[in-house]
């Protein structure tokens, strides 16, 4: 697909309501999670009125190349001269800290983007860092690092602040996002805090969070700031400034340059890339982990990112790959229209480089599939040409019904449907997280699909943690409840014992 049409499917795709194939009407449900319900609100609003929703200048922790980096970025007053620096002890009072300077680039009007990568972090040690804005240094914050081969992590599908746009909460108003207030982002933020201090507060051990993506909701173009309230939404969670998280680029993050001012994203390749950015890749003790920008439908791009991660670090025992669009999910809204366009692309390469595990996001349900793997057989490739048709090859435009078209997208087998745990597992795990916030929701496919194990939609925030060690990868998911976690599916394991890669 020409960039013009992959930048229009972007903007295209954040389209509420439309009606496809079966006479299903394929929007956000009057499913939402509802913050003015909480005990703590009236505090958050005037926190959100007085500071929070002008403050463009929070920090964002991403991991670095390997797990003995950290990656820092943050805004900065554009009327002064920019101090791209980071200071980190191990000492609260900032004794002895190591200097760490980077660059700085102008971002939005007034605001100049700092990036630093601090180096040399061993395992298991709390660190004291400050950063610099125009000279003065912030206040003292801390992260820790836990064990380097033995860790856990934090899976999260769409944030999305803001999406509540248009819902009624329980005092009668309609949220909006349009005023300079911006009250869905209000209520958004509110309960992305809520979820991370849920998650931590049961599993204080993660060493750093995957967002699958639309990390934010408003789709404006190139360096629009009209989406900087909601990235201060975002960024202003208490866990942000401590936690590093590997983001992947939502079709709502996609046609701003927002998303690159606010990430400092390790081994940046310019590959896969849309105005927000490009595909990424680390590694962290045993895993590689590449993150891939599929709102750029070139994936042939992908595959020379892929194959420039695995020849980087060609031990690594788990392979681990991140996306947006679901190319294996069960939500009513993507998962078989504009979701699978990339299956039939996509899924040979997660076989031809021996990926474990797969997470994606977009749809707004939770899912798990079984172990999958190619036919490989030769199908049709589609290119996203707006909300309601594809086109093939040739050029010819049809509707996502089109018996053709759905025919070429059951380009898999089921390597596996073992129900808890595969050892030396054949075949590629498909996870699709739900909304992290509960700021929009999407009801399951009726009929559930061959090749998922479990799928779930109650209406609740969820989120998944991941253990891994150089034997297993697990993964348990949870909704929040009550103020609570809930599993909402069993612990699903993946075990080698033969760990040399092929």
């Amino acid at each position: 697909m020409n960039g013009r049409k992959r930048y229009a499917a972007a903007v295209i795709s954040a389209a509420l309501t439309v009606t496809l194939a079966g006479g299903y009407v394929y929007a956000a449900t009057q499913h939402f999670a509802d913050s003015t319900t909480d005990g703590a609100w009236e505090n958050w609003v005037q926190q959100w009125e007085g500071q929070v929703r002008t403050d463009y200048e929070k920090i964002a922790l991403t991991p670095g190349s390997n797990e003995t980096q950290m990656n820092f970025a943050w805004y900065s007053k554009a009327d002064g001269t920019s101090t791209p620096k980071v200071e980190l002890s191990t000492q609260s009072d900032m004794s002895g800290a190591v200097i760490f300077e980077g660059g700085a680039t102008p971002a939005i009007d007034g605001y100049m983007s700092n990036k630093v990568t601090a180096k040399a972090l061993t395992e298991n040690t709390a660190y004291y860092y400050r950063y610099y804005k125009n000279g003065m240094p912030s206040e003292v914050s801390s992260f820790r690092t836990h064990g380097f081969n033995n860790y856990a992590m934090l899976y999260v599908g769409d944030p999305q602040i803001g999406a509540s746009k248009g819902q009624t909460t329980s005092k009668g108003d309609k949220l909006e996002s349009d005023s300079d207030l911006n009250t869905a982002a209000r209520n958004d933020a509110f309960s992305w805090n809520k979820t991370l201090n849920t998650a931590m507060s049961a599993n204080p051990d993660i060493s750093f969070i995957l967002s699958a993506g639309d990390q934010i909701n408003k789709n404006v173009e190139g360096k629009d700031p009209g989406n900087e309230v909601e990235y201060a939404g975002f960024l202003n969670a208490g866990w942000m400034k401590s936690l590093p998280i590997a983001t992947t680029i939502g079709n709502h993050d996609s046609t701003n340059e927002s998303y690159s001012f606010h990430f400092n994203n390790p081994n940046d390749t310019q590959l896969g890339k849309t105005t927000a950015g490009g595909d990424y890749f680390y590694k962290y003790g045993p895993a590689l982990y590449v993150i891939l920008n599929t709102n750029n439908y070139n994936c042939a791009e992908h595959e020379q990112v892929m194959k420039q991660a695995v020849a980087a670090y060609p031990k690594t025992i788990w392979r681990i790959v991140m996306f947006h669009q679901d190319i294996y999910g069960s939500g009513l809204d993507h998962s078989d229209s504009d979701g699978i366009v990339l299956r039939t692309q996509l899924t040979p390469l997660m076989d031809k480089y021996d990926v474990d595990v797969v997470l994606q996001g977009h749809d707004h349900t939770y899912s798990r599939s079984y172990l999958l793997k190619s036919d490989s057989k030769t199908h049709s490739s589609y290119d996203f040409y707006d909300w309601d048709n594809v086109t093939d090859e040739a050029g010819h435009v049809f509707p996502y019904s089109n018996a053709a078209y759905q025919a070429e997208n059951n380009c898999y087998t089921i390597a596996n449907k073992m129900p808890d745990s595969v050892t030396n597992a054949d075949g590629t795990l498909y996870m699709e997280a739900n909304s992290s916030t509960g700021s929009k929701y999407y009801e399951l496919i009726p009929n559930q699909q061959d090749y998922i194990a479990v799928r779930n939609q109650n209406w609740n925030p969820t989120y998944s943690v991941i253990r891994i060690n150089n034997n297993t990868f697990s993964i348990d998911t949870y909704e929040i409840t009550g103020g609570q976690p809930q599993k909402i599916d069993q612990t699903f394991t993946l075990k080698k014992t033969n760990i040399a890669r092929r």
